[in-house]
């Protein structure tokens, strides 16, 4: 499914001519996103959460395509790097091992 709509994020974001548009621009849009899911989170309200999440998916999926990359390559690229990463959580925030040393 997620395969799909990100497809779909794709085809409606070339229709729109975003996938060439200013990559500087979808950067600020995407700050604009994480507070909309900053508020959310605060004001505990799931499903504007949730929208805010899709949001910023949608926002990421299309900036990577505006820097010539696929999202697709880039969640595997952060993933090979952290599927083998060790930490620990304090204070209910994931700190690497590497951090840990410091």
């Amino acid at each position: 499914m997620l395969d799909e709509m990100t497809q779909a994020i794709k085809h409606w974001a070339e229709e729109r001519g975003l996938n060439n548009a200013n990559s500087d621009k979808q950067m600020m849009k995407l700050m604009e996103e994480a507070g909309e899911l900053s508020a959310a989170l605060v004001r505990k309200d799931e499903w504007k959460t949730a929208d805010a999440i899709g949001d910023i998916y949608v926002v990421i999926t299309i900036l990577a395509m505006q820097l010539g990359l696929s999202i697709e390559s880039c969640i595997d690229a952060a993933y090979q790097e952290i599927k083998y990463r060790q930490g620990e959580m304090i204070d209910g925030v994931f700190v690497k091992e590497a951090d840990l040393r410091d």
